[in-house]
């Protein structure tokens, strides 16, 4: 892998070579195959390169799988890697984990960033009294570092050492830690994160928020509520409407429903939109139907369309119909159809809504219109179905009619044998389904419109 990470790196030194103080070849010439290579070539390599092309070296190790929001809120460059590690978890000679660890003090940013996330990779009981060894160093950034790196490697007894280092004078260093308990996931950790929600430092606070979200507990939810409601960054507000939503904590339908309502940041009413769809509580329903129905931005509509999908009320349908008709966003049109079919009942309206649809000439809007009328099941729109296999280009939307048109009574042998000759093989096999009882098919397609879990 450290093969791709030097032609990656080598790709970008070409096109920012102004910018770039080593020869792009320096990265590649250290690479070896998976099994084996010079860390110490690899940090000499790193040391002065531009903190972009760093990057795409240090996404190629990775954050332990968690993904691009959920990397550390303090890393060297500033910069999160947003894909899942690619560089297999393997022992490295003693020798190699002597000279990471070193180089976690170093002054050069690329340095610490690969150091610490190659680190990451090894077990756990190899690495972790070396690194909690440096929780307590005079050096704040190695402070910092070495919770990076408990929190990768998963260091669970470092538990305690961490929840002292939630009082360190240096935000950087609390905030890594929070992060770090939060993927650990120990509950002795919950009240020394709450406290952590009225630190001076937004990352901090931010990062403290998200861990006790990941915490199986919801006795944390009277100050996920005071924190929606009152901090002043969007970005902790935010993740305050995730750990609810995630927690499952129903005594914040309130809280969430008037944020959605009132909050100024969009991406702020998007996540409480999430939340209260992930509450599986229809007191909630209100307030997504008024954000579908008024709010400014589509992101926000969107989510509110999936929540109401995701909740099932039926007294939401006259809002989503309304929705699949005339919002201006193509993706709110789409949910829209999508959460009434998960629904699983609709009107003449909003089966209507779903027919015109089908003639959008987004493909996914169409596969989610036809996937809803099959949930439907309504005789009624069984020409409006038949008119539009008759032209539909896109193989998986002619399944999905094919799949709508059996389970709205119209499987007739005549129309299904036609279907039998189509040249497409999935469109044949669909057929053949549908002439079998069609119990095969359900639910399919699956157009799930995308939740945003992570803040």
């Amino acid at each position: 892998m450290l093969r791709v990470i030097g032609a990656v790196a080598a790709a970008a030194f070409v096109s920012t070579a102004t910018a770039v103080r080593h020869d792009h070849s320096s990265l590649a010439g250290v690479a070896g195959d998976t099994a084996s290579f010079d860390v110490s070539a690899l940090l000499t390599a790193a040391r002065g390169v531009s903190p972009n092309v760093c990057a795409l070296a240090a996404r190629a190790v990775g954050n332990g799988s968690w993904g691009r929001s959920s990397d550390a809120p303090v890393t060297p460059l500033g910069t999160s890697a947003d894909l899942h590690g690619m560089l297999d978890s393997r022992d490295l000679p003693a020798v190699d984990v002597t000279r990471l660890m070193g180089a976690l003090g170093s002054d050069d940013p690329c340095v610490r960033e690969l150091s610490v996330r190659l680190i990451g990779t090894q077990n756990n009981s190899s690495v972790a009294p070396e690194l909690l060894t440096r929780l307590t160093s005079s050096n704040a950034s190695l402070r910092a570092m070495a919770a990076f790196g408990l929190g990768l490697v998963d260091a669970r007894t470092s538990v305690d050492q961490l929840i002292h280092a939630l009082g360190d004078a240096t935000a950087d260093v609390r905030a890594n830690s929070a992060w770090a308990l939060g993927r650990i996931e120990d509950g002795r950790a919950l009240s020394s994160l709450v406290s952590l929600f009225n630190d001076a430092s937004p990352v901090t606070r931010e990062a403290a928020v998200i861990a006790v979200g990941r915490m199986d507990s919801t006795s944390t939810s009277a100050a996920l509520i005071r924190t929606l409601q009152h901090d002043d960054v969007a970005s902790v507000r935010r993740a305050a409407a995730w750990a609810l939503g995630t927690l499952d904590a129903k005594d914040g339908v309130a809280a969430l429903s008037t944020t959605l309502a009132d909050d100024s940041d969009a991406r702020v009413r998007e996540m409480s939109a999430w939340a209260l769809g992930n509450l599986d509580d229809n007191a909630g329903a209100s307030a997504l139907q008024r954000a579908l129905q008024k709010d400014s931005d589509d992101r926000v509509r969107e989510s509110a369309a999936w929540a109401l999908g995701e909740l099932g009320d039926a007294s939401s349908t006259d809002a989503l119909a309304s929705a699949t008709e005339s919002d201006k966003s193509v993706r709110v049109r789409g949910t829209a159809a999508w959460a009434i079919g998960q629904i699983g009942h609709a009107d003449r309206r909003a089966v209507a809504g779903l027919t015109h649809l089908l003639k959008e000439s987004d493909d996914n809007v169409r596969l989610r219109a036809a996937w809803a009328l099959g949930q439907i099941e309504d005789s009624t729109a069984l020409p409006e179905i038949d008119s539009a296999l008759g032209v539909e280009k896109n193989s998986d939307v002619r399944r999905a009619l094919i799949r709508a048109l059996s389970k709205s009574g119209g499987n007739t042998a005549a129309r299904m044998r036609a279907l039998i000759d189509s040249k497409d093989p999935q469109v044949r096999e669909a057929a053949v389904r549908s002439l079998a009882g069609g119990r095969a098919f359900g639910p399919w397609p699956w157009p799930a419109p995308r939740p945003r879990p992570w803040p």
